[in-house]
């Protein structure tokens, strides 16, 4: 793991990020006058990466993981908050300022059968981003600059002139990261790289990412729902439940000791192979709240053990509880 972090090397820093989407329904809905529902995918979330280190977003399909890695990156726009890379704030470039600052931020999606293009070489996938950002001034330069990305992620000369339906998935999501690395960014985004892969696959790629940060002081935000991959590849975690996070901290504790009752249910349902060891000692009940015109309270309400009155009327903060730790209950 990174060594810590001081108090003034944040290189990202997400505060009251939202992004809400318009449910307009179709032509009947309207005609019977029901009213616009709004999909609150990300809903004012908070939270921090210090450079160097890898920041591990966990949660259940559809809690808005994907979402937040396009809105810091841009692909979609916010509704609110601020999205600050290096103490300028992301949302308030231009779209050529913006064109600059995607060379320190770099995502790296999760289906690598889908995020290349099958009609070019690896040669151009690879040298594309750097002729956009004007990183190379000649082809025996960019030929020279490829061939030294795929020897970073394990590949070869060999696979330079290569489609990428020539490639398994493991090295597809090689190139992928080699893409990503291909400008020199300070931040790369993760969106679940792995979970496409086999399990022997996976493990290749992880260590592939730790070693790649080593070699190039990297910072991640690395997102996934597998609680092992988590483990292994952070330093810190936040957990999100349906647009909120509910609990950040450093990984070793927050594994360890879980705070919040999602974290706690989120542990107990991985599966344990010692039969002796005791059941889960928290479960939850119900189905995943829905994130369409959510109540005001918490969104574990009705699910929750430790539900009181106060719950559902207001939504809880994420409150400090030391030790690096924050945890959004009203009843810890």
């Amino acid at each position: 793991m990174t060594m810590a972090p001081t108090a003034d090397d944040t290189l990202l820093r997400v505060k009251g990020l939202t992004k809400h989407f318009t449910l307009h329904g179709d032509i009947y809905s309207k005609l019977a006058g029901e009213k616009t529902q709004v999909l609150k995918a990300v809903d004012g979330i908070d939270f921090h990466i210090h450079r160097g280190e890898t920041l591990g977003l966990v949660g259940e399909s559809g809690c808005g993981k994907s979402t937040t890695a396009r809105l810091v990156t841009r692909l979609i726009e916010p509704t609110a908050g601020e999205v600050t890379l290096k103490g300028e704030n992301l949302l308030g470039f231009s779209r050529s300022r913006m064109k600059e600052a995607r060379k320190e931020v770099q995502l790296v999606f999760q289906d690598p059968y889908s995020s290349l293009n099958p009609r070019k070489t690896i040669m151009h996938i690879l040298s594309r981003p750097m002729e956009i950002h004007g990183l190379v001034r000649s082809w025996a330069e960019k030929r020279e600059r490829v061939l030294e990305l795929l020897r970073r992620v394990g590949l070869g000369i060999e696979h330079i002139d290569r489609y990428p339906h020539e490639f398994s998935g493991g090295q597809r999501q090689r190139i992928a990261i080699a893409r990503a690395l291909s400008v020199d960014p300070e931040l790369v985004i993760g969106d679940e790289p792995v979970s496409a892969l086999d399990v022997s696959i996976q493990a290749q790629i992880l260590n592939l990412f730790r070693e790649l940060q080593k070699e190039f002081g990297l910072t991640y935000l690395f997102i996934a729902h597998d609680l092992s991959v988590i483990r292994h590849i952070s330093d810190r975690v936040a957990v999100m439940y349906v647009g909120k996070i509910v609990e950040t901290g450093p990984a070793a504790a927050l594994f360890d000791k879980p705070l919040h009752p999602y974290t706690k249910a989120l542990l107990a349902a991985v599966p344990e192979a010692d039969p002796a060891k005791p059941a889960p000692r928290l479960t939850l009940q119900g189905e995943v709240s829905t994130p369409i015109d959510p109540p005001p309270g918490c969104r574990l309400c009705g699910r929750c053990p430790r539900e009181s009155a106060v719950c559902a009327e207001i939504a809880p903060p994420l409150v400090d509880v030391g030790d690096g730790r924050q945890v959004a209950c009203h009843n810890l």
